[in-house]
């Protein structure tokens, strides 16, 4: 069996449970590669044995058969870009507070090797989107694709900009707010529910537009086909905005297109029999739960 492991690690006490993680795949004698930047950390924090390591340009191959994530969600959407289109699935072990993604308590982090053993889980597949425009974006580089979602914000201004919305090539609307997060279901949970959006089962073929602190209050969120091709210009006051895929961001000039699309792989993700989607949102969102005491 071989597992990759990466971290961004802020405690640490949690250290303790990639240790802890180590001495599973130890038992099972599991072959383990770390992600370089991490084992110089972890090197220097406790004293552990010698591992292979990997980074984004090379010691990983579609032969392992975990990837094993530690911190939060946006870890994550980190761990994705050097994945790739590999086909390793991922777990996270969330270090921090719950997670709609890295959903295992650090707590319980031997569950992770022995649970994927005795074949307690199965393999959810997430949708990417990807940003594509006739300039060069070098921030995006090889790496033009999002797991949560590609949004466009303003940029140096307070005022509104206008986004410019076309749908398989026909016109939808030009949005006057803050800005346009397009997001997967994945990311349903992410930034565009914090505008308003609505949360989407992992499995469903869709993309939802939210805008951001729209102008027009009957500007709602929409769903659409995720084989559908979304072509956005942004107008403004300034002569740029901002577009982000996850947590990368690049400076577009105002009056540029960029096209948003589905990704043609898809990333998978370990889902245990022991945790579920709608627990893990009804958790996180507090449904069902009387407050009021």
């Amino acid at each position: 069996m071989k597992i990759a492991i990466y971290a961004q690690i802020y405690q640490s006490e949690a250290f303790d449970y990639v240790i802890e993680l180590l001495d599973e795949c130890k038992n099972v004698s599991a072959e383990v590669c770390i992600e370089s930047d991490f084992y110089a950390q972890l090197s220097a924090e406790r004293q552990i044995s010698e591992y292979t390591t990997f980074n984004r340009e090379a010691g990983l191959d579609s032969s392992f058969e975990m990837f094993v994530s530690f911190g939060g969600d946006g870890t994550i959407l980190r761990a994705i870009t050097y994945i790739r289109d590999l086909g390793i699935p991922i777990v996270g072990v969330n270090t921090g507070r719950l997670g709609f993604l890295s959903t295992i308590k650090k707590e319980e982090v031997r569950r992770v090797v022995t649970e994927f053993i005795s074949g307690a889980y199965s393999i959810d597949e997430r949708s990417l989107v990807q940003v594509n425009a006739d300039f060069d974006i070098p921030e995006f580089k090889d790496m033009n694709y999002a797991l949560n979602e590609v949004s466009v914000s303003r940029k140096d201004t307070t005022s509104m900009i206008t986004v410019e919305t076309h749908l398989n090539d026909e016109y939808l609307t030009s949005y006057w707010a803050d800005g346009l997060i397009v997001a997967t279901p994945t990311g349903s949970t992410g930034y565009s529910l914090s505008c308003g959006g609505p949360v989407i089962m992992p499995g469903v073929q869709s993309l939802v537009i939210t805008p951001i602190a729209p102008h027009n209050l009957n500007a709602r969120p929409l769903v659409i086909s995720d084989d559908t091709i979304i072509r956005l210009k942004v107008s403004g006051r300034e002569e740029n905005h901002l577009v982000s895929l996850d947590s990368r961001i690049a400076t577009i000039e105002n009056g540029k297109e960029i096209t948003i699309n589905k990704v043609p792989f898809k990333v998978k993700m370990i889902a245990y029999t022991s945790e579920s989607f709608l627990e893990t949102i009804r958790n996180k969102l507090l449904w069902g739960q009387d407050k009021r005491n």
